[in-house]
């Protein structure tokens, strides 16, 4: 039986969080707006404000819920997770202040489930207490981020590794405690076979910044991305995470949650984005009457409503298929949440660009300037559109896992819907009965 409730219990613990967040949380981005400032934890804001609403978040039971409960979190499934996700991604802060923000989480997950005891010690305790940040390191400027392009390399010498090679885009290092690096080990095999990760603590000589980069009007030279270089960095090798060789499968592990975790967050940021649309149609007047009577107003936000809705359920399945794979552990069962994550993960963008694009319009030059969240929301669009891989990269991976089950036509020149060839085939197959309907006229 199809079921799309959820049952009363969790039900009960997402309005709470629905509460919070608006009450708690919101406030917050019209205070403290910065893209850097919920990662800096030597600030007053992070130790007067936050750490007080994590303490709450933690009574309930509902810090770092993608993590097992063994690690401190609540071993939610993605259908769940996603459920939580569409109620964080309203605001730029709730992700942090329940434990979930990236590129923490997926680092988390990663020391989780590929950490030694030591390096769990070191690094995964003190970023599940929420004391530390972390970054993650994979695009470079040459390549981008096509692993197949990547030239920064690590080379065994005795017991370190020696790093040289520039990274590009890694989130929040000026903050960070640590650098999570996916490196080249061994440049004569398939990057996905010749690809390690890294640990990196922050200060380790070799390891600098060559300048910082921000989103959109940021100032030149500023922001929380950082354009990295590695100069002869010397890393011991117990920071090795995992095995050689197995940087990208380890990769993999982590961005296939994330890239739901972002779409439905992109969905709380959407229907917050209709909300601020639906407010503005009511409020409205213009050429003598409210904008409610206009029909092209009307059908605007019915098409709003109709694409959220259908993006939502896509993610919501897709968190499904990831659910059940792994209760499974069936190997077409994974290859469908594959499937479905690309689809969710192309699909996130152009929902987002399109959803606060009409809330936008709708408002006019309010709409777009800086007295609204509406532009910030917006362009949160194309940088999803490539972060996690481009587009491009998940529209192809949809296409040829399709293709792996197509099957060519025995007629390749008229294709197996041919209707004379199919038409030709019916009669053969009910001669019998045309031809007794036939003699009956």
């Amino acid at each position: 039986m199809w079921d799309f409730s959820t049952d009363p219990e969790f039900q009960a613990r997402l309005d709470w969080v629905a509460g919070f967040v608006r009450e708690e949380i919101e406030p917050l981005d019209v205070l403290f707006s910065g893209t850097a400032e919920p990662y800096d934890r030597d600030g007053e804001v992070f130790r007067e404000v936050v750490r007080p609403l994590q303490a709450q978040v933690k009574e309930q039971g509902l810090w770092a819920a993608h993590l097992p409960p063994h690690l401190g979190g609540m071993g939610m499934g993605q259908v769940r997770l996603a459920l939580l996700n569409e109620i964080l991604g309203r605001s730029q802060w709730a992700p942090m202040v329940f434990g979930t923000q990236a590129p923490d989480s997926g680092n988390a997950e990663i020391l989780a489930h590929y950490g030694n005891e030591e390096q769990r010690r070191r690094f995964l305790e003190p970023l599940l207490d929420g004391r530390i940040v972390s970054t993650f390191a994979m695009t470079e400027p040459q390549g981008g981020a096509d692993p197949g392009g990547f030239t920064c390399r690590a080379v065994r010498d005795g017991d370190e590794w020696v790093i040289n090679g520039e990274k590009w885009f890694a989130s929040n290092y000026p903050h960070a405690a640590f650098v999570i690096a996916m490196i080249i080990t061994d440049p004569d095999v398939p990057v996905h076979q010749g690809s390690s990760m890294f640990i990196i603590p922050k200060g380790t000589p070799g390891m600098a910044q060559v300048r910082g980069t921000g989103l959109g009007e940021e100032p030149i030279g500023e922001g929380a991305h950082a354009y990295l270089r590695f100069t002869d960095c010397r890393v011991p090798a117990e920071n090795l995470l995992g095995e050689p060789g197995t940087g990208f499968a380890i990769a993999q592990t982590r961005l296939g949650g994330g890239r739901l975790h972002h779409a439905m967050r992109s969905v709380g940021q959407c229907r917050r984005a209709m909300e601020m649309m639906t407010e503005r149609i009511a409020s409205r007047s213009t050429r003598g009457g409210p904008l409610s009577k206009q029909q092209a107003v009307r059908q605007s936000l019915a098409d709003t409503w109709i694409q959220i809705e259908q993006f939502r359920l896509q993610v919501l399945h897709a968190a499904w298929q990831v659910d059940r794979s792994r209760e499974t552990g069936d190997p077409a069962h994974a290859r469908l949440a594959r499937l479905h994550i690309s689809a969710v993960k192309a699909a996130t963008p152009k929902t987002l660009v399109d959803v606060v694009y009409r809330a936008m319009h709708l408002h006019g030059s309010l709409g777009v300037s800086n007295e609204l969240p509406l532009i910030r929301m917006w362009q949160s669009g194309p940088v999803l559109g490539v972060a996690d891989g481009p587009t491009e990269a998940h529209k192809d991976v949809v296409a040829r896992l399709l293709l792996q089950d197509a099957v060519p036509a025995e007629d390749r020149l008229f294709g197996s819907e041919h209707i004379p060839t199919r038409q030709a085939a019916a009669r053969e197959k009910f001669a019998g009965r045309l031809k007794r309907l036939e003699e009956a006229r």
